[in-house]
């Protein structure tokens, strides 16, 4: 909490006046508070309610805002409440109509109202997970075309090599998750709008709408033109495009038709294209011509043909015309089409498969083999790490595939979390690379709800506007973009009252960014969700039926049960405060059970403690739950970073700038978070070949090391600092010990800010 603030009972119509205010609205502000105060004391959260809601507006100075909040709080300690459920809105949620149904039979004697037995339902859906996921799939009505035996078949308690180590999931069932998302049922008619989109640059033109009856019109359609490609039953598929209307289609139909998506990120340098559709042996895949970004052209088609790709099926960027002639076999996106023209409107008959079909390969850069040093004897630590050298010596990403499951827990996250149902609309700037692309997608449809896609760059006022034309009532975010709204303000004077929450994920949170977003919204709450891409959502996460604290998280997420494991590296006491390395039950709806390049056994269960029979899952986060309740993530545990939302590798990173000058003998790569928290910077330690390169232009290096880690890896990671060491802290076997290093290196950070 920051101190420098006055108590609210001492600040005068004069501290306010000071911050920008007009002397006269100061005057009246000052008498709100005084008003507050009196009814709910100086220190409240009924204060800080008060507070927001009869108040603070998007255009007060944010510093009041800060003024207000911290003032509240200034005493409280950690974790005070930003946001507090009204009891009369709680009964509109998903949640609350579940347990005025169910809660007496699902708790029994325990079960209170909605609100007071929201952590009780979180248990039973742990602890009864056949009468929870069955409840939970009826009421986002989906459908079999075969019924499951049963929701879950467990694995013999002590059991620690099984295929389905916890757990089998809806076995016997067949199904397809994109015709449940095109399917008519209680949530929606053919007249429904699915998606809502613009261009960047028609920022003045009407938006852009399908409903239901055109949208599976055109999935149904490119579903029949993939058929024409006379590929084997389950061949992979792969996409590598923005997300926009087009692509979105192309997922489904991919998925309608028996197929496996691919996912790759529109970000990636073609070596980078080229390794993941080596490891998922794609078949095809459809991509576009350029990518315009405000006055730029970003090449796509010509890296996919530098990457070697498969045959490749061609959207234009600009009218009918490509910037370059496309290769032989490759065919444009109207050619594709007009192979069925004739079917045009003619219903595609879904391909049921096995619940454990794959159904989406998306790949991560992140490694979870290494251990905490803080959490195991230093000779075990030794042990571990030369028994972990198969997991971490790889360089490639891991290909996590997954199944015709997974996208029901995504949907059933935001059904629970997001409180996602008819009628919402749901925007959140991502790509189909990343986990957050699918997820989106059956988020939304899955729930009766529209998708809401901005065809361009969310940091300037263009994304603001369609935010508010689209009138978005979930908005989810990444930390990297709240930082870039809040420098440019770009954000002002648009009209985002529509929103109800936001969600956030990706990165670690900051809480003064986080205070200004919730601001933008009248005080809307922001749902952190933490989670992975071999899980198919969140692991972790918040609730519109808790309290909920700026960058914390406040319950773990439906189906989930937690472990932090202390320095004996077992689980310490439930509900008890502590930090370590984060473990999970291995009994999760949805998670892989499987890896295309690495054994699945050995990355997330070999050495994991077992708890009551049951090996515990390996995730690789450091988590910390506070005396309050409520978890804050603390980074990863081993070699690997978050950048701009993007889990990637050390080695990676190092690899190139070891090469990029002559004078580097070797670089070690650490993300390190600002001293007031937030997404990690990506900080370069040098060790130099002599002492005379000791004197070298650091600026110079930096921008050679940002040149070649955006040309050989990823254009959007930028390094921030290089620091020239002497050496390298390592530990007796020669490993580099990069979690000592980011710990010094934040702590000159912070120093350097005192």
């Amino acid at each position: 909490m920051n101190y420098e603030y006055k108590a609210l009972d001492h600040i005068t119509s004069s501290d306010i006046e000071a911050l920008g205010i007009s002397a006269k609205l100061a005057e009246r502000i000052h008498e709100k508070l005084n008003e507050i105060i009196r009814n709910y004391g100086p220190a409240t959260p009924d204060t800080w309610q008060n507070i927001c809601e009869r108040i603070l507006t998007p255009d007060l100075p944010f510093s009041f805002h800060q003024m207000m909040y911290y003032g509240c709080y200034k005493d409280f300690g950690p974790d005070p409440p930003a946001w507090i459920p009204d009891p009369e809105n709680v009964k509109l949620t998903n949640v609350s109509r579940l347990l005025e149904t169910w809660g007496k039979e699902f708790l029994g004697s325990k079960y209170e109202d909605p609100i007071s037995s929201f952590s009780d339902l979180q248990e039973f859906s742990v602890s009864n997970p056949e009468d929870y996921w069955k409840t939970v799939l009826d009421e986002m009505s989906i459908s079999f075309a075969v019924p499951p035996q049963c929701i879950i078949r467990e694995s013999p308690i002590g059991e620690s090599h099984s295929s389905y180590l916890g757990g089998q999931w809806l076995p016997g069932a067949f199904v397809n998750p994109a015709k449940n998302c095109l399917s008519l049922n209680s949530k929606r008619s053919l007249d429904d709008v699915m998606v809502i989109w613009r261009d960047e640059g028609d920022d003045v033109l009407p938006l852009n709408r399908m409903t239901l009856r055109e949208f599976r019109a055109e999935v149904w359609l490119v579903a029949h033109a993939i058929k024409t490609l006379g590929l084997d039953k389950g061949s992979a598929i792969a996409i590598d495009m923005p997300m926009h209307v087009n692509s979105v289609v192309i997922y489904l139909a991919i998925v309608l038709a028996g197929y496996v998506v691919v996912s790759i990120a529109d970000s990636f340098a073609s070596c980078e294209i080229s390794t993941r559709l080596k490891i998922s042996e794609a078949k095809a895949i459809f991509t576009q011509d350029l990518i315009i970004r405000g006055d730029k052209s970003l090449p796509l088609y010509s890296r996919i043909v530098e990457a070697q790709s498969p045959m490749a099926v061609v959207i234009p960027t600009r009218g009918s015309s490509f910037s370059m002639t496309l290769r032989d076999g490759d065919i444009s996106w109207h050619d594709f089409l007009g192979r069925v023209k004739h079917f045009k409107d003619r219903e595609f008959a879904a391909v049921e498969q096995s619940v454990e079909a794959f159904t989406n390969i998306l790949f991560s850069s992140g490694t979870t083999a290494c251990l905490l040093l803080s959490q195991v004897g230093f000779g075990k630590f030794v042990a571990a790490l030369f028994s972990s050298l198969s997991l971490t010596g790889s360089r490639e990403p891991k290909a996590i595939p997954w199944t015709n499951a997974t996208p029901f827990k995504a949907a059933a996250d935001a059904w629970c979390h997001m409180d996602i149902h008819k009628g919402d609309i749901i925007a959140w700037p991502t790509n189909l690379g990343w986990m957050m692309g699918p997820w989106l997608v059956y988020a939304s449809l899955l729930n009766g709800a529209s998708m809401a896609l901005y065809n361009g760059s969310p940091l300037g006022s263009g994304f603001a506007k369609f935010v508010q034309d689209a009138k978005v009532t979930m908005l989810g975010v990444i930390p990297s973009i709240i930082r870039a709204w809040k420098s440019t303000n770009c954000m002002a004077g648009y009209d985002w009252s529509a929103i109800r929450c936001f969600g956030s994920t990706g990165e670690a949170s900051n809480v003064d960014e986080y205070l200004w977003l919730m601001g933008r919204a009248c005080y809307k709450p922001i749902i952190e969700y933490c989670g992975g891409t071999e899980i198919g959502g969140g692991f972790i996460t918040g609730s519109l039926l808790q309290a909920q604290s700026l960058a914390a998280f406040s319950t773990p997420a439906m189906g989930c049960s937690l472990f932090i494991l202390g320095s004996d590296g077992y689980p310490i006491p439930e509900n008890e405060p502590g930090i370590g390395e984060l473990a999970l039950g291995p009994l999760m709806f949805g998670a892989s059970n499987t890896l295309l390049n690495a054994n699945h056994h050995d990355v997330y269960f070999k050495g994991m403690p077992f708890w009551k029979g049951r090996v515990l899952r390996r995730h690789g986060d450091v988590f910390e739950r506070t005396s309050r309740g409520y978890y804050h993530a603390h980074g990863r545990a081993d070699d690997t970073m978050n950048l701009g939302g993007i889990k990637v590798s050390s080695v990676e990173i190092e690899r190139i700038c070891n090469a990029a000058d002559n004078n580097v003998l070797e670089t070690a790569a650490v993300g390190v978070p600002p001293p007031g928290g937030g997404p990690e910077q990506l900080v370069i330690a040098v060790v130099f070949k002599d002492s005379e390169s000791n004197k070298a232009d650091l600026n110079q290096l930096r921008i050679s090391f940002n040149s070649a880690v955006q040309k050989k890896l990823n254009p959007l990671f930028r390094v921030s600092q290089v620091v020239p060491l002497s050496s390298l802290p390592r530990t007796a076997t020669n490993k580099v010990m990069r979690r000592v290093l980011r710990q010094q290196l934040a702590q000159v950070d912070q120093n350097s800010k005192l």
